[in-house]
């Protein structure tokens, strides 16, 4: 199955695999969030691959993008770009073949890990 927050705004024809998590991050000494967004954005046009997860209420998936699996999302990412799991490191691709790439730390690793 998959999880979808109740504050989550999921746009059309999005597409989203098994073990996905489209959920909040947690707070900070007990913060009330009552009445706030707790979950992601996810715009038009997204796939989202087996086993992703993608946290937080500022959290935007630009439209046109795919999320690969067994990522673990916790800031916007543009329109029109794929990102992909690379041990150790998060790949960013835009259409354009514009790369940014993310080192993971050795001590946060298991995120990606099933």
């Amino acid at each position: 199955g998959i999880v979808v927050g109740e504050t989550s705004i999921i746009g059309k024809n999005v597409k989203i695999y098994q073990g996905v998590t489209i959920g909040a991050l947690s707070t900070r000494g007990g913060q009330k969030l009552s009445g706030k967004k707790r979950h992601p954005t996810i715009e038009d046009n997204v796939t989202i691959y087996a086993g992703a997860s993608i946290l937080g209420g500022e959290t935007v998936i630009g439209e046109n993008s795919v999320i690969g699996g067994n990522t673990f999302i916790t800031s916007s990412v543009p329109k029109n770009t794929r990102v992909s799991m690379k041990n150790p490191e998060m790949e960013y691709r835009t259409y354009e073949n514009k790369v940014k790439k993310e080192e993971i730390a050795q001590s946060e690793e298991w995120y990606y890990i099933i």
